[in-house]
């Protein structure tokens, strides 16, 4: 029975610490490749009526999760934590997939790529919002503390990896911005179920 709980308390870790940081990696990676995803759509952001493009592709992921973790964390409470949590890396992983087919050029385009980040902030948001209660959940008082602190740290990698990773994929490809979460998300959410 320990060596059970000892196995679970692990692989809830690893698993909501591979979530939160493909959250922050994405959230900072467009950072980066701005300019070659507005290339790859066709549209100049600066243009006089296309700034706002610019600032929401930018904010939408940022906002929307914002927005709905603490909303999704009462749901987890209410529905299991697991469950929604789960349904954070699938729906993040189809709006991953979403983001990189994007057809659509000028302002069509930058409207789909808008709604889609909302879409994986909503992801975003679900995985977030649960990923401290599991921990809170599968560790003892006396490891809680190092459980939280690594899922922290691979919050704040996140946000540099996402950095780096946008400036290195873009230029190659600005939809490889978007697909670089599809592997690890079909991975995690089959893990995860699993």
């Amino acid at each position: 029975m320990r060596l059970g709980r000892l196995e679970y308390k692990w692989v809830a870790l690893t698993n909501t610490t591979l979530g939160v940081l493909m959250a922050t990696i994405n959230a900072s990676i467009l950072l980066i490749a701005l300019p070659d995803i507005f290339r790859g759509i066709r549209i100049n952001p600066l243009a006089p009526g296309n700034t706002s493009y610019l600032l929401w592709l930018i904010l939408s992921f940022l906002v929307v999760t914002a927005v709905l973790v603490v909303s999704f964390g009462r749901l987890g409470d209410m529905y299991g934590r697991v469950k929604m949590f789960n349904l954070g890396f699938a729906v993040f992983t189809v709006f991953s997939v979403l983001l990189s087919i994007t057809w659509m050029h000028g302002s069509a385009g930058a409207l789909w790529l808008i709604l889609m980040r909302v879409g994986q902030g909503v992801g975003g948001a679900l995985l977030f919002a649960n990923s401290r209660a599991i921990l809170t959940d599968a560790f003892p008082d006396n490891q809680r503390g190092l459980a939280l602190g690594v899922n922290s740290i691979a919050a704040i990698a996140g946000s540099f990896i996402g950095l780096v990773l946008g400036g290195v994929l873009a230029p190659v490809s600005w939809r490889l911005v978007f697909l670089v979460s599809v592997p690890v998300g079909l991975f995690a959410t089959v893990w995860a179920y699993h």
